[in-house]
């Protein structure tokens, strides 16, 4: 149990110096530095709010369209950007396998825990702000509202992991993971509710693993004003089946890579 502790303690601060590395190296020191964390998704989700409520955007329901949009959109933002940040992320950190207790892992750890953390703490001041505002209310069940983000954090970092250990030795995932994920967008659920879309075409839907997660989370927030569509153990089991893929795909990677 001592010797867990002290590994555990390493890992501790050896994910947490790459954090501070991460935050300097992508917001500096200067302006509002790493307030942008969460200022940034905040930027895009305020927008996409902005633009859903001036169009007046059908999304199926009598639903207030400004959480509708807050808890669409800021849903995206959690398991989009995971990947993105961890396509040829290794290549910029190679310096640093040098070290006994880095390894290629706690690179990846430290930028999903960063990308997870600011749509997080984004989430939860635009909620916070919106129903001060009397803009939207709060949920109706807070608890499956964090399972929800959990897992569809869970769905994020695992796709991220397989998708950034593949990037190192393809080229071809890096240009093929914007359009893909540009595709999956109006795909995943943000945007519609499942309910409205015609029977046949739910079940096609719900085969989409992230509509789950969106849709999960949904029915925390909305509890009885919305019809949800979900399966949770379809989502943990997508989740559960990436991390295996991830994990086997880094231990290949890990054999292979050669530190500066």
């Amino acid at each position: 149990m001592g010797s867990l502790l002290d590994s555990w303690a390493v890992q501790r601060r050896v994910i947490g110096a790459l954090l501070m590395r991460e935050v300097l190296t992508r917001y500096g020191r200067h302006n509002i530095g790493f307030l942008w964390l969460f200022a940034e998704p905040m930027m895009f989700t305020l927008g996409v709010t902005a633009l859903w409520s001036a169009l007046r955007t059908v999304h199926g329901s009598g639903l207030p369209i400004v959480a509708f949009a807050v808890t669409g959109y800021s849903s995206v933002l959690l398991w989009r950007n995971m990947p993105a940040r961890c396509i040829k992320a290794l290549e910029p950190n190679l310096a640093l396998m040098n070290h006994r207790n880095v390894k290629v892992l706690d690179v990846y750890l430290a930028r999903l825990l960063l990308e997870a953390g600011g749509a997080t703490i984004s989430f939860v001041v635009l909620c916070v702000v919106f129903a001060s505002l009397d803009w939207m209310r709060g949920p109706q069940d807070l608890l499956k509202v964090a399972v929800a983000w959990g897992l569809l954090a869970w769905f994020g970092a695992a796709l991220a992991i397989l998708v950034g250990a593949a990037s190192e030795q393809s080229d071809l995932i890096e240009k093929l993971w914007h359009p893909i994920s540009y595709l999956l967008f109006p795909l995943s659920g943000a945007a519609f509710l499942v309910d409205a879309a015609p029977l046949g075409a739910q079940h096609l839907l719900l085969l989409i693993p992230m509509v789950n997660g969106i849709e999960m989370l949904r029915d925390g927030y909305f509890g009885s004003q919305l019809r949800a569509h979900y399966d949770v153990t379809y989502l943990v089991a997508w989740a559960l089946g990436l991390s295996l893929l991830g994990m086997a795909k880094l231990r290949l990677l890990s054999r292979t890579v050669t530190p500066e």
